[in-house]
């Protein structure tokens, strides 16, 4: 890490407060959904297009936050009609409600093709018991047994449960393109790892980044692999990004992320973000001098307890890391009677 790096800087101390608003530069606002897990909360975006709105990303899809929008619509946004919804990726805290919108207010839906497929696909694939490969996938990865027992027989969260039906139709955006909001033109810079052809937007009129969960600050971005592509390698996706990103990112951006708050020091960021993973692995690396599970290598890769809360975002984690090393040549494995999967150094 650069010694001579600017750390990282808050230019607003204080998110604002449910059904509120913080202009965090000219025709921008900031504002704040919450969430029903540890990470409470999912910053959006307001951009004054003059007559009307562009909103950066929308929460689940629940009653409150439909109220609370209703809330912002009439309050913060002025009761101008937002016509278009722009999604950095198909997580459900970020598109959760562009259908509703969509459906409700006639707004025009952009995003990437992937965030858009990957969101369609799982809003219609609708499951009442948990499947063979999810199944498979849990005793690959050696999930604990009293966990993998209730996650046997419940039923499974399903995409559906916050997401709004999406209706056909959207606008594509891509790796280079053009995009025009709040009277500024900004780059369309793809990034992957905590999700496909997850869209960020730089500025070209001023310093603002718009990064969604592709950058954010204390905490790192979720990098899982799921039974959808089992054998996935998203940490190298990830790094690959920040790395790329790296070579645009000035100490003068402010960036506007997904989570937590608004922060300038990006190079620092980067690096921090990029050495934390590398010391990750090599800690992961260190701990497979016997071999272990995926659910063996929560000490190396999160030095902290572990709850059933957390539980799942920390196996899917921990699965990605393994992938890596095991993409890389670093580890072997062999699999238990049980279908589990012990990986070992070379």
């Amino acid at each position: 890490m650069d010694g001579n790096a600017v750390p990282l800087t808050f230019p607003f101390e204080t998110p604002p407060a449910e059904g509120e608003a913080i202009e965090v530069a000219e025709g921008i606002l900031w504002m704040r959904l919450p969430l029903p897990m540890k990470l409470d909360h999912v910053n959006i975006y307001a951009l004054d297009e003059g007559d009307c709105w562009t909103i950066i990303d929308t929460g689940f899809d629940t009653r409150r936050t439909r109220e609370i929008w209703h809330k912002l619509m009439d309050g913060p946004l002025s009761g101008k009609p937002v016509r278009r919804i722009v999604v950095t990726h198909h997580h459900p805290d970020h598109i959760g409600l562009a259908g509703w919108f969509q459906s409700a207010f006639g707004a025009e839906l952009v995003t990437t093709r992937t965030a858009w497929l990957f969101s369609r696909m799982l809003t219609l694939d609708v499951q009442d018991i948990p499947t063979v490969e999810a199944l498979t996938y849990y005793r690959r990865a050696g999930m604990a047994p009293e966990i993998y027992a209730k996650r046997a027989t419940d039923r499974p969260f399903n995409f559906a449960d916050v997401v709004a039906p999406m209706p056909l139709g959207f606008r594509r955006i891509g790796e280079g393109d053009e995009i025009t909001m709040a009277g500024r033109r900004w780059t369309v810079l793809t990034g992957s790892g905590h999700s496909p052809e997850h869209a960020t937007f730089w500025s070209q009129s001023d310093d603002l980044v718009i990064a969604g969960d592709q950058i954010l600050p204390g905490i790192s971005p979720n990098l899982g692999v799921y039974p959808t592509e089992p054998e996935a390698d998203p940490v190298r996706d990830w790094l690959e990004s920040c790395e790329r990103f790296a070579l645009l990112a000035e100490d003068r951006h402010i960036v506007l992320p997904g989570h937590k708050l608004p922060f300038t020091g990006l190079p620092q960021r980067l690096s921090q973000l990029i050495d934390n993973h590398h010391g990750a692995l090599k800690r992961l690396l260190e701990f497979l001098d016997t071999p272990k599970t995926a659910h063996d290598c929560f000490p190396p890769l999160f030095k902290r307890s572990i709850g059933e809360g957390e539980y799942g975002l920390a196996l899917v984690e921990a699965v990605a890391h393994l992938n890596h090393l095991d993409a890389q040549g670093l580890v072997t494995f062999e699999e238990r009677d049980d279908g589990a999967r012990l990986y070992t150094r070379i």
